[in-house]
């Protein structure tokens, strides 16, 4: 999976793992509270309830170039001690893991974080209140079409210090803004190709490994279910990999890098690999244009080795038993001819010496 920032990855893992607090997946981008490293509960971000909506799980826009709109969100301090809080907006990019995730605050944005510009950098929240930060998204004029998607974070302004990383401790809400003009939803299959490994046993059956890159290409974020089927030549002894997941929701230029195996593939001389991707659009207010489903195949040779050898050695031996019987009868006639003469010229020297007869 090709992925917007390294650095900001590797800053994000342990705010994951020891803070818990980054709510920016599909289930988590609600009121949910923060976990401080102690497990106590700090402070909480939701959607506010105006016109553009009430109970929203996220931020969603769709704006014409050029168009803005003003939103807001909810912080609530949960614990008993006031509250020091950064306030920020961030460009979004898909993990590893097929989550939405945002850049840190050191990651410079170019679009929705960019774009967002936030009532205060800071917020001071008394123990057990809450406070409203409006935020303002305005598109560029120049902006292309398409979906981009983002977040307003929150974080303590004072990271602590886990094993020698910074651990930012973040919550936050995520956005997806779609720019409306001229949409164009695509995806490609990529470096496909498919290995073998088969075994020494000759009568024995191998692995097929599947390997290839999904990238959005359009301009529109895009999930796919797949399909990937394996088969001999002409279409023969084929095979279904049960284990390949999904493709995650991807941003537009995004990839995704799958992998699947299926095992007890006859060696058939040939060995083709079909890839079948059902498109996801995401539901978006407006027409969205379909995409149909995306084939991709590629082929590798499976020469069975081992059976190979086998057979030469087996049409090897034949010949030489042939070889080896020609030669014996060969041999025995030889012997015979040998007996033959043998008894012909006793016989004559026998004649030779035998008395003329008496007259």
């Amino acid at each position: 999976m090709t992925t917007r920032s390294p650095r900001s990855i590797a800053l994000l893992v342990p705010t994951l793992l020891l803070a818990a607090v980054l709510l920016i997946g599909t289930a988590a981008t609600s009121a949910g509270p923060a976990l401080a490293a102690d497990g106590d509960l700090t402070w909480g971000v939701r959607t506010a309830s105006n016109d553009n909506g009430t109970d929203r799980q996220n931020f969603s826009y769709t704006l014409d170039p050029g168009g803005s709109v003003t939103d807001a969100v909810i912080v609530s301090n949960h614990d008993s001690e006031p509250l020091a809080l950064d306030v920020y907006a961030a460009d979004g990019f898909t993990t590893t893991s097929g989550q939405l995730d945002l850049v840190t605050k050191d990651t410079e944005s170019v679009d929705v974080g960019a774009w967002s510009a936030v009532g205060a950098a800071q917020v001071q929240i008394p123990a057990g209140e809450t406070v409203e930060i409006p935020f303002t998204v305005t598109i560029p004029a120049d902006a292309t079409p398409g979906d981009y998607a983002g977040g307003i974070l929150t974080s303590l302004p004072q990271p602590g210090q886990e094993q020698g990383v910074n651990v930012d401790r973040r919550l936050g809400i995520r956005m997806h803004v779609r720019v409306t003009g001229e949409l164009a939803p695509g995806l490609t299959v990529e470096k496909m190709q498919v290995d073998y490994a088969g075994t020494l046993n000759p009568f024995g059956t191998g692995d097929a490994t599947v390997t290839y890159t999904v990238h959005n290409t359009g301009n529109v974020r895009l999930a796919a279910g797949q399909s990937i089927r394996v088969a001999g030549p002409f279409g023969l002894l084929p095979s279904t990999v049960d284990t390949v997941e999904p493709v995650p929701e991807l941003l537009p230029g995004e990839s995704w890098d799958v992998t699947a195996s299926v095992g007890g593939i006859v060696p058939a001389f040939w060995l083709s690999a079909t890839s079948v991707l059902s498109p996801e659009l995401a539901v978006v207010a407006g027409a969205t244009p379909g995409l149909e489903a995306v084939e991709a195949s590629t082929g590798t040779w499976t020469i069975p080795w081992s059976l190979l050898v086998l057979l030469l050695l087996t049409v090897a031996a034949a010949i030489a038993a042939r070889l080896l019987l020609r030669r014996r009868s060969r041999q025995r006639r030889l012997r015979e001819d040998a007996r033959v003469q043998e008894a012909v010229d006793r016989a004559l020297r026998e004649q030779v010496k035998a008395p003329a007869p008496v007259e």
